[in-house]
């Protein structure tokens, strides 16, 4: 199992990264590649997966694009952690057990810096009880997307250590109306994405042995990330439909997508 660290070269554009993790994709898909964390930090980015509504994006002057993967419109930018976990899983796919295997990864690395996170029935994530919250509201502190193609993993989770959580508000963040962001910062964390990335990845690598088909729990870093971002921009092929562009309100309104129920793909 490799990782791909791209944290020391600051905050990425969103869509070179999608390249780099479908370029990805497809070699361990095909058992090419070694599976795989791309773990990164994106620039101000908002993205709109397949279950967005015109009413989760109120400001019609928010840049969004649109993405393949379930869920609804999200923030990504400085100060978030991204790790996207490319991985060839076993058949049948279980999917369920994949995000939850995910969340409980998390919550038990979050614990190790103090902090009692949660999943909520129904809604992926690590969440904070709103008790432990000034706004009163259970918090979001990971929102977790991921999409199986292939028999392989892609996308992944936005974990918030110091992220700039007033550009949240300026969308519905998951279409979820009753709940709020958090991060670690304002947990009164101090630490830094690559502290962060350094604490969740062992728990997600041994949550996932379960379901690979090539179990490995041995990490080797990447030697030259930069390169392999450089060959994936190189050889980019056309994404998906709808997959990169400006998300449109007229376009949602007129044409309504339909979708597997979660959490085939989810947010």
């Amino acid at each position: 199992m490799q990782i791909i660290n791209l944290l020391n070269h600051g905050p990425l554009p969103y869509m070179h990264i999608d390249a780099l993790q479908r370029y990805i994709h497809e070699r361990v898909a095909s058992q090419q590649a070694p599976d795989t964390f791309i773990v990164w930090e994106s620039e101000h980015t908002y993205t709109a997966g397949r279950r967005t509504k015109p009413q989760d994006i109120p400001d019609d002057d928010v840049p969004v694009i649109t993405m393949d993967r379930g869920g609804s419109v999200t923030y990504h930018g400085p100060g978030q952690l991204v790790i996207y976990p490319i991985v060839k899983v076993t058949a049948p796919k279980d999917v369920v057990a994949f995000v939850r295997s995910t969340e409980s990864a998390l919550i038990d690395a979050v614990s190790t810096f103090g902090i009692q996170a949660k999943a909520v029935a129904g809604r992926s994530g690590v969440w904070i009880d709103a008790a432990n919250m000034p706004t009163h509201l259970e918090s979001k502190l990971c929102a977790i997307g991921i999409k199986f193609a292939n028999d392989a993993t892609m996308h992944g989770m936005a974990f918030n250590v110091t992220t700039d959580l007033e550009r949240f508000m300026r969308v519905i963040p998951c279409g979820i109306t009753d709940a709020g962001v958090t991060s670690l910062a304002q947990l009164g964390v101090a630490t830094t994405l690559e502290n962060t990335a350094q604490a969740l990845i062992p728990h997600l690598v041994q949550a996932y042995q379960q379901f690979l088909e090539r179990p490995e729990s041995a990490v080797v870093v990447h030697p030259n990330p930069t390169q392999l971002l450089e060959e994936a921009l190189a050889q980019q092929t056309t994404p998906p439909p709808q997959t990169g562009v400006t998300w449109k309100r007229e376009s949602v309104a007129k044409t309504p997508t339909k979708e597997a129920s979660w959490p085939s793909q989810t947010e």
